[in-house]
């Protein structure tokens, strides 16, 4: 008999293990001292788009650009479709050197009408790159 569990169960169990670095190269002492409280409200803070991005850009602003991208991760998961989410993690993922992941990812954003602003901010952060067909 299999056993069903929700959706929201298992983005939680899925950004846990993110935050905790479960198969990274994560400290595993940094893993043990954050408070599962903390990993809540990281989790619930990346359940909407709005409230996802805002939370990546403070991790950003504060020079967390790896929780950014597992924050945008989140929010890719809850809405694949988020364009705006898209766009900040392919910028964390050039930021973070992650050329390939982020090509991967531009690849997502054919047909969603990235803005000349947006695709500006990814080259920032990328170099020159194709801008995939609308």
């Amino acid at each position: 008999m299999s056993k069903k569990i929700s959706l929201s169960a298992a983005l939680r169990t899925l950004s846990v293990a993110a935050v905790l670095g479960l198969g990274f190269s994560a400290s595993h002492t940094w893993a043990q001292s954050v408070p599962l409280d903390d990993i809540d409200a990281l989790v619930d803070a990346s359940a909407g788009v709005e409230t996802g991005l805002s939370t990546a850009a403070a991790q950003s602003s504060a020079g967390d650009i790896s929780g950014a991208a597992t924050t945008l991760e989140r929010v890719l998961l809850n809405d694949p479709d988020a364009a705006s989410a898209r766009v900040n993690y392919v910028t964390a993922l050039c930021q973070l050197d992650d050329q390939q992941a982020a090509q991967f990812e531009i690849a997502k954003l054919s047909g969603q009408g990235v803005t000349d602003a947006a695709w500006a901010g990814i080259e920032a952060a990328c170099g020159p790159v194709a801008k995939p067909i609308r």
